[in-house]
């Protein structure tokens, strides 16, 4: 399962926003530096309205929904990459995920301590980059020294590795994460082996008091993580609402829906910030429906049909003979399979076919 990391400086929302995602209270909430030592970790189930669509089509009382695993690493600050704080941590648990969620603060509240002293979301995503930006020139610096004596005596892929790690020094000097340096698509698969920390996809989460949720696109801290993001990270962000959601925690579905009507709004932001993570990790949602459950597969972009075979078992993957599939929304708009075999809707595909997200699949394999 693919791991997003909840990142951010001291006393900006992370755990509470981890107890909201994850719909528990692993995470201790406190108003303190460092109130979480040992990282949290926690399975979300990903909303997905679809696979209750499908449910009434199939017939059936089971749903299992897609999910991904969120971990909630202790607070940075200015200094980690040196070892300050929790830093030296702090990187070797974000290096272990595969994207990463930046909460910043976008609320006054003289209550909550800033470590930093003033409320500046732009300072705080600045501060992290940093960090992980002088982290990654180490490793670079370190991945050049190893790999210098191997591009010397004429090894091509050691040649191919030091031009890139070369391209990236000044990159990275200039502030700049590395997954904006321009690339090619063998130089991005290279650039995972350096396990570099600014190579990982990033989603800005905006975390707003309760009053401003339903008018968050007006708040100026949110107005300017949107341009900065844009700017400078070619990155998403999402406004949420943290200390909302941990109210939801011990309510009912419907209490939960109530509460949020008489603040003007659907949803707190979790949700999308759900999806938008599911998004970040390049993940997509294919469905099996029948008379005994909906499922939600989980499989990366751009998969042939052998490799989404195989999520659900090797043996459907190596002995891959063809995929019957049909599209959620020819099979919804239709309103059952033998419905959509009749208007020429569902179809065999082989191992070239690349799976598109809302497929509704069956595999035929050999044992």
């Amino acid at each position: 399962m693919l791991k997003a990391g909840i990142v951010g400086l001291p006393n900006v929302g992370k755990s509470t926003l981890f107890n909201a995602l994850t719909r528990s209270r692993k995470a201790e909430a406190a108003n303190y530096p460092f109130c979480t030592i040992e990282p949290n970790v926690g399975v979300v189930v990903v909303p997905d309205d679809r696979a209750y669509v499908l449910k009434a089509i199939a017939k059936t009382n089971v749903v299992v929904p897609a999910a991904i695993e969120f971990v909630d690493i202790a607070g940075l600050v200015a200094g980690a990459s040196k070892g300050e704080g929790l830093g030296n941590q702090f990187l070797a648990t974000i290096r272990e995920v595969d994207a990463i969620v930046q909460v910043v603060r976008c609320f006054e509240d003289g209550d909550i301590i800033h470590t930093m002293g003033s409320v500046d979301p732009v300072r705080d995503i600045e501060v992290i980059t940093t960090e992980l930006v002088l982290a990654d020139l180490d490793a670079v610096a370190k991945r050049i020294e190893k790999t210098q004596k191997k591009a010397k005596s004429g090894d091509k892929e050691a040649i191919v590795e030091i031009a890139l790690l070369e391209r990236l020094t000044p990159h990275l000097n200039s502030g700049n994460p590395a997954n904006t340096l321009p690339a090619t698509t063998e130089e991005t698969a290279m650039m995972k082996l350096f396990q570099l920390l600014t190579a990982k996809p990033v989603l800005y989460a905006c975390n707003v008091a309760e009053s401003d949720l339903a008018t968050a696109e007006q708040n100026p801290f949110v107005q300017k993580v949107a341009a900065f993001v844009k700017a400078h990270h070619d990155a998403a962000y999402v406004p949420i609402s943290a200390r909302i959601e941990s109210e939801l925690i011990d309510l009912s579905p419907d209490e939960a829906k109530a509460f949020l009507k008489d603040l003007g709004v659907d949803d707190s932001g979790v949700s999308a910030l759900i999806k938008g993570t599911y998004e970040l990790l390049g993940l997509q949602t294919y469905f099996t429906a029948g008379e005994k459950e909906v499922r939600c597969w989980t499989i990366k972009k751009g998969w042939k049909a052998p490799q989404a075979a195989g999520v659900i078992h090797t043996d459907f993957e190596k002995g891959f003979i063809k995929a019957e599939i049909v599209s959620y929304a020819d099979l919804t708009r239709l309103g059952s399979v033998a419905a959509a075999r009749d208007a020429g809707k569902y179809r065999l595909e082989g191992k070239e076919y690349v799976f598109a997200d809302g497929d509704v699949a069956l595999f035929r394999f050999n044992n």
